[in-house]
């Protein structure tokens, strides 16, 4: 067969794999950079569509329809679980789904964009015009069993046989991906093996491979498509379809067939974190040497993993834990050959519910126990040329077995550690923590970092998660002074959260009356009268206190080079002007008082002062209003620049002993 042979020149080629990934480099900056998209959808009445994946938290339920595109839904204080897979039209109004207005944090609007969903609603009305197919009806009922199951056992259910993290603990999601274990429970290769092992057990007919196929597809339908699981069948697919054809490859040439294949189907698969994980993991190993001894082969094979992936555990989190290749040793069999197993048999034979109950006790008290031993380092975000030389350096290490170059790996590393600090400019963050107040200052090389108010939760929300990843992402380990304005919850409540998470050397707060949350920051033991910058010349103006807490608010003044910065807390008019009686001020970039509330900014006190710039911090659609027309109008008469934290998200200053450039993260 001529073009049999033809074919398997061409595919054993490596001139081949040299241009489809030339090919797929063109392919996806084309068709995920160059070309733009967007919503089709201009009228929200009467939209029609089928509910494609659904799930609901208790207060509302967030699903995804499907109307010649994807759309995500929010309709809140009820439950439409029972309608997935039905055609429903819905009447709703528009949301706004925002980017990461705090540098180097998750981008929800970019995760949306990557999964093709371009337009956010809120369900007003929802009716059902017809019913679920029976696919979607076997789904239905997969969960509903999976619901009469215990809460400490629905979880995990959820995880390995919906694909769902629906139900799990933060607490224990977050040791487990503090200990760099979490990648083990999304569905990939292990548990694709497993699965197609029992599969080919019970069916040993001529018709197995066809009958695990369409199994396989079905449980592709019962994960949404998940990228890792998707990658894995394709895999296998594919190398079965060549074994049929009589062309021999190796797997790591399946592998990157197989993600090519993926990628022009669609090319945004490869942002998904999920694609990546498994598509690296697996390429390292397909190179990978094997050991006689099992212990030492599956030593090789757990840091050949860590390796692969600490890029991607890089970026997402700054931290990465160095007994994680020691822990997947133990946990790896653990998760693949007991506790999914398990996971499976007793979602059919519910008499196994205890056995189950036991391993998952077992495995959150281990990893709880490890997680307290753990060795988590921090390193900041890798920029694209790390990045491309790392992979480079795998690729000499693993591929071409140039096994020299891992020193040159671990150099690369501690470059990107220090890469940061190499910076001698001062960087000025005004936070967009919503409403409230939160400010960085971080002195040349990271020599010091003051934050000035913390900003506060909301819910169960915690805005310094983000300010925290934001550290992490920069390499820095501590703050070495916060000061607090004063002890309103929108200025001091995240300073708790902040200390069981970050290290603060010192804290400042006002000298007015202790209010309850003070009392409980004074009781952490960090609190200090005075503190000495080294790199900000400081003149914290805090005489100015009675017993409303407003008023009390620390005013911070600083200059930098030829540069200077006034923080006003909450104060009002009145302290305004007291300080243009008290204290000849020059201003250049002015944080504007109490969120832009009329209670502040004085007509008299800005046109004295006349800064360069004006920065206003206040939530979006806040219930106060903040800021006022007054304060808006007095900065436009008197031709005052000013930025919102609104609309213009974080800001920063940058500034050298020449100049400063100025940063909007927008939403």
């Amino acid at each position: 067969m001529p073009h049999l042979a033809k074919l398997k020149t061409i595919l054993q080629s490596k001139y081949t794999y040299y241009f489809l990934l030339s090919f797929a480099i063109l392919y996806i900056y084309l068709f995920t950079v160059v070309i733009k998209y967007d919503t089709k959808i201009q009228s929200y009445d009467n939209i029609v569509g089928t509910i494609i994946d659904v799930s609901y938290d208790g207060e509302k339920t967030e699903f995804i329809l499907d109307s010649k595109e994807l759309v995500r839904c929010l309709y809140y204080n009820k439950d439409v679980s029972d309608l997935l897979g039905s055609k429903v039209v819905i009447k709703a109004s528009k949301i706004n789904a925002y980017n990461n207005t705090i540098p180097n944090t998750f981008n929800y609007k970019k995760y949306l964009y990557n999964n093709k969903i371009y337009l956010s609603l809120k369900v007003e009305n929802i009716e059902e015009i017809k019913k679920a197919n029976p696919f979607y009806q076997i789904k239905k009922q997969i969960q509903k069993r999976i619901n009469t199951y215990s809460e400490e056992i629905r979880p995990y259910l959820n995880l390995f046989i919906l694909g769902r993290r629906d139900g799990l603990n933060d607490e224990i999601y977050h040791l487990y991906l503090n200990n760099g274990i979490w990648h083990l429970f999304a569905i990939s290769s292990l548990h694709l093996s497993l699965i197609i092992f029992i599969l080919s057990k019970i069916f040993k007919n001529k018709y197995a491979k066809i009958l695990i196929s369409l199994f396989l597809f079905f449980f592709l339908f019962l994960v949404n498509f998940k990228a890792s699981l998707l990658r894995a069948v394709t895999f296998y697919l594919l190398k079965d379809f060549l074994k049929w054809l009589k062309v021999e490859l190796p797997n790591s040439r399946i592998l990157l067939l197989s993600a090519f294949i993926l990628i022009l189907i669609n090319p945004f698969f490869i942002y998904n974190v999920g694609f990546q994980y498994s598509f690296l993991i697996t390429y390292v190993l397909s190179w990978q040497e094997k050991s006689a001894h099992y212990f030492l082969n599956s030593l090789k094979v757990s840091l050949s993993s860590f390796t692969a992936s600490l890029p991607i555990t890089i970026n997402m989190n700054y931290t990465f834990n160095l007994v994680c290749p020691f822990l997947n040793l133990l946990y790896v069999p653990y998760i693949t050959f007991l506790l999914f197993p398990l996971v499976l048999i007793t979602f059919v034979f519910p008499f196994c519910e205890p056995i189950l109950l036991l391993s998952i006790k077992l495995l959150e008290m281990s990893n709880a126990f490890f997680n307290k031993i753990s060795l988590n380092m921090l390193m900041p975000k890798m920029n694209i040329i790390c990045l491309l030389i790392y992979f480079f350096l795998l690729f000499l290490i693993y591929q071409k077995k140039q096994k020299r170059y891992y020193s040159a790996l671990i150099l690369l590393l501690c470059f990107n550690i220090f890469l940061p600090k190499l910076d001698n400019n001062y960087h000025i963050y005004y936070l967009d923590v919503g409403q409230g107040d939160s400010s960085l200052l971080i002195a040349p090389h990271q020599k010091e970092v003051i934050m000035i108010d913390t900003g506060g939760s909301y819910n169960d929300y915690h805005v310094t998660d983000n300010t925290m990843l934001f550290l992490k992402s920069l390499g820095i380990k501590k703050i070495n002074l916060l000061i607090l304005s004063h002890g309103d919850v929108d200025h001091a409540k995240e300073t708790l959260h902040l200390l069981e998470e970050y290290t603060i050397n010192n804290i400042i707060i006002n000298k007015g009356g202790i209010n309850a949350l003070e009392s409980q920051i004074i009781a952490q033991g960090h609190v200090v009268n005075n503190y000495k910058s080294k790199y900000f010349n400081f003149v914290n103006i805090t005489k100015y206190y009675n017993d409303n807490e407003n008023e009390s608010s620390i005013i911070s003044y600083f200059h930098l080079y030829n540069y200077y910065f006034l923080y006003l807390g909450d104060t009002s008019k009145k302290i305004e002007q007291q300080l243009l009686k008290d204290y000849r001020l020059k201003v250049d970039f002015l944080k504007i008082a109490h969120h832009g509330s009329k209670t502040s900014s004085d007509y008299t006190f800005l046109k004295t002062l006349n800064p360069r710039l004006a920065i206003i911090s206040s939530g979006r659609n806040n219930i106060y209003h903040h800021p006022s027309e007054e304060t808006l109008a007095t900065l436009n008469d008197l031709h005052i620049n000013y930025l919102n934290t609104q609309t213009s998200g974080t800001i920063e200053i940058i500034l050298n002993q020449n100049n400063y450039t100025k940063k909007e993260y927008k939403p």
